[in-house]
């Protein structure tokens, strides 16, 4: 079947889908990880491929930017297409010292200043949480490759240009590592849908130091995320 998002069919993805907010990421991604590989959507160019890593079966799509956009395509994957694992592979600002440039953060969990979480209709405040199976694989393939990584809380926001632009202290306060824009989205898709997620992020900024990474060095950094991702799928 298609959706309005997506022209692939049924059995065209993967169990597992890596899931990067840009589509030329994914692009990057199939081009220099997979083999075999075949692209499965196209629409509103957000590119999707399937292939294999080391001879297992992935599929990666973009995603696009905000918690919107990753709800529509990781809903439309979990529940028309047979998928069962999702890992965002992203970027991220840090909010802490000890998360330096390049770093990785694999988010335990994702606080949120959105309402998504309104519509499940629950009496309280939800905690959206990784996949601890997904997560531990992803731990230990950072350790045995000795990256510098981080695990903990993250913030999911909906604003990027915040009209107080110091608010993120008060989160990094709460021990709040880095700051994104989808992971509590798909945390809680995955879980009222009955699936896995995980969110691994590199950070590619720092609200702490101000210091920002180069091009050069992103295309570096990512790819040790990318690379985790693959290993775990």
């Amino acid at each position: 079947m298609s959706t309005p998002h997506n022209s692939a069919k049924m059995g065209d993805f993967a169990e597992t889908v890596l899931l990067p907010g840009d589509p030329l990421r994914a692009k990057f991604i199939a081009e220099n990880f997979l083999t075999d590989v075949v692209q499965v959507n196209g629409v509103r160019n957000m590119f999707g491929y399937t292939g294999y890593y080391k001879g297992k079966k992935v599929s990666v799509m973009g995603s696009g930017m905000g918690m919107p956009s990753i709800g529509i395509y990781c809903y439309e994957l979990y529940a028309f297409y047979g998928v069962k694992t999702i890992i965002r592979v992203g970027s991220c600002g840090a909010y802490v010292p000890e998360c330096k440039l390049y770093d990785i953060i694999i988010a335990q969990g994702a606080c949120t200043n959105s309402n998504w979480a309104h519509q499940y209709g629950l009496p309280g405040t939800y905690s959206a949480i990784a996949d601890f199976e997904t997560l531990k694989k992803a731990y230990d393939v950072c350790q045995e490759k000795g990256y510098r990584t981080h695990v903990g809380n993250i913030l999911s926001s909906d604003i990027f240009y915040n009209d107080q632009p110091e608010v993120w202290q008060k989160w990094a306060k709460m021990g709040c590592l880095g700051v994104e824009m989808e992971s509590y989205a798909l945390y809680a898709t995955a879980a009222s849908l009955g699936k896995k997620a995980l969110c691994i992020l590199t950070v590619s900024d720092s609200l702490v130091s101000k210091e920002e990474t180069t091009a050069e060095e992103r295309q570096t950094s990512f790819k040790q995320m990318m690379e985790v991702a693959l290993e775990v799928a």
